[in-house]
């Protein structure tokens, strides 16, 4: 009855646009739709643009939203910028959809536009050839007196995490060798290079060797790790060792700036993939969630291709400089990016007025910033474990326009949200998707990735819908749209730090997960108003 309410309600309310879509949100949660087969691969690859009343699976509706509300509807065009670590803008499912500064002519070494950047065609590399960086704690150390206090305990922590990695890296390792050794073993006894899982399973007979091969591949599969994936994770914990965590290296020699000083803008290029493909994965998987090519059914499909992507480079392998975001926010807000994904977060953030400073010019502009949360499981919440970006400062919210996303997986149940997710009933605002999330990645190809990181571009390709069919919204309203027309949360979720039951208004603000079908009708049948 409370269902039925909800869907009678929402269209008799006052609205100001002209647009109208007409449908029947999700607005309680259905606890017997989850799906209890397990997923075949067209699920796993989308299972984020799924719906849970015609899918069995609590994804953001967007496939929904698409084919039964937007379809023969044209909206206006949205730029989205994207600050991260480069993009492959030559990727198949990304080429297309890559914004293009008209007001600048491509490789005449001249600022056509007198923004300040020479041959900004897609956006702008803040980084120039710097690929890898320290962690802002190595940073802060180097600041501190050897045998001081602070350094101690910088120290103390930094070889912590190098002892650390190195476990990781062994263990990694393991698995890089075992994964060679299966697949041998199976090739041989398959007598062919190419098989599936599946003609593996059917092989008869099975010898000792062999069902310990398979047994392995099963686990490689459960856990949707590829080599290929894991060859990046054995990469990223040597570069740990070897920069992250590294108190003699110092990665930002190469780009020529003085980091320390906010007026020092003459630095950087418009290459915005960066110096190789490869160190963009994560902002081309990003890119791809929100906007990739949608009728590709053999590759990944965005939230909505008809956003523009602004390429912002600003994130290395290892932490950004607060200078690089605050200018990277300016940059996208004077160019006419109307939402900023920003999916990265570190613990210090020693220049962070400048970076709030951009927060407040984004607000001033009305343009939307969609944060991820970040992965440590933790309680972000004022006085808990401090993250950065944030909006928060000593516990009140210093913008409007700022939205913080947590991450869900597909199961609808108590394990809904992810255990690596950050949570907060103050400082996450709404989750989203972000548990083996399929989207591009360089040179054409296509990967599964976890993380807040992948969250947050799934909001962000609902907030562009959301601007581009409602352009008169403000920021803030779109904020308050994504989170009060959300789908309802399995009622009684784990906490992600120790698993204990909650109420989802323990885990955000909303106690919701994003969904685009519920937006559009959300916004287009109530009344914003401050």
């Amino acid at each position: 009855m409370k269902k039925l309410f909800y869907i009678l309600i929402w269209p008799l309310i006052i609205s100001c646009s002209t647009i109208k879509f007409v449908g029947s949100p999700i607005t309680v949660p259905l606890v017997k739709n989850n799906k209890k087969a397990p997923l075949v691969e067209e699920d796993k690859r989308f299972w984020h643009l799924m719906d849970l009343s015609r899918d069995s699976i609590a994804g953001m509706s967007v496939d929904r939203a698409h084919n039964e509300l937007i379809k023969g509807k044209e909206g206006k065009a949205v730029i989205v910028a994207v600050i991260d670590s480069g993009v492959d803008i030559y990727h198949p499912g990304l080429e297309e959809v890559v914004w293009v500064n008209n007001d600048e002519i491509p490789n005449n070494l001249v600022d056509d536009d007198k923004n300040g950047y020479v041959d900004d065609i897609h956006g702008w590399n803040f980084l120039g050839a710097s690929e890898l960086e320290n962690m802002e704690s190595v940073r802060l150390q180097r600041k501190e007196a050897v045998g001081s206090e602070a350094f101690d305990k910088f120290e103390k922590s930094r070889l912590k995490n190098i002892e650390d990695k190195k476990k990781e890296l062994a263990n990694i390792k393991v698995l890089v060798q075992r994964s060679f050794e299966s697949d041998s073993v199976i090739k041989v006894a398959l007598g062919k290079e190419d098989y599936s899982l599946e003609e593996a399973e059917a092989f008869s007979p099975k010898t000792f060797a062999f069902m310990e091969a398979l047994i392995f591949r099963r686990f490689l599969n459960e856990k949707q790790l590829t080599r290929s994936k894991l060859e990046v994770y054995q990469k990223g914990a040597q570069s740990s060792i070897n920069a992250h965590y590294n108190i003699n290296f110092n990665g930002r020699a190469v780009v020529g700036d003085d980091p320390e000083n906010i007026n020092d803008k003459n630095y950087g290029n418009g290459n915005v993939v960066g110096p190789k493909k490869e160190g963009a994965s994560h902002g081309t998987h990003v890119s791809g969630i929100i906007a990739a090519n949608r009728s590709d059914d053999k590759g990944s499909k965005g939230v909505f291709d008809c956003a523009k992507i602004m390429v912002l480079r600003a994130v290395p392998d290892g932490d950004e400089y607060d200078k690089d975001i605050a200018l990277a926010i300016r940059y996208a807000v004077e160019n006419g990016a109307k939402v900023i994904n920003t999916s990265f977060g570190k613990g210090y953030s020693p220049h962070k007025e400048w970076v709030w400073g951009a927060l407040k010019y984004a607000q001033e502009n009305d343009v939307l910033i969609v944060n991820a949360a970040g992965n440590s499981g933790a309680n972000i919440d004022p006085g808990k474990k401090k993250t950065y970006v944030t909006d928060e400062v000593e516990g009140k919210e210093i913008v409007s326009n700022f939205i913080t996303i947590g991450a869900v997986g597909s199961s609808y149940d108590k394990t809904q949200v992810a255990s690596f997710s950050n949570f907060g009933s103050f400082n996450v605002d709404v989750f989203a998707p972000g548990e083996e999330i399929f989207s591009t990645v360089p040179h054409g190809k296509y990967e599964y990735y976890s993380g807040t990181s992948m969250a947050a571009p799934n909001a962000a390709g609902v907030a562009a819908v959301v601007r581009s069919f409602f352009p008169k919204l403000k920021a803030y309203q779109v904020k308050k749209i994504l989170m009060n027309s959300g789908l309802p949360l399995y009622p009684s979720i784990e906490r992600p730090d120790n698993g204990e039951l909650v109420s989802p208004k323990a885990l955000s603000r909303s106690g919701k997960m994003v969904n685009l079908y519920n937006a559009l009708i959300y916004a287009s049948s109530k009344s914003y108003k401050k």
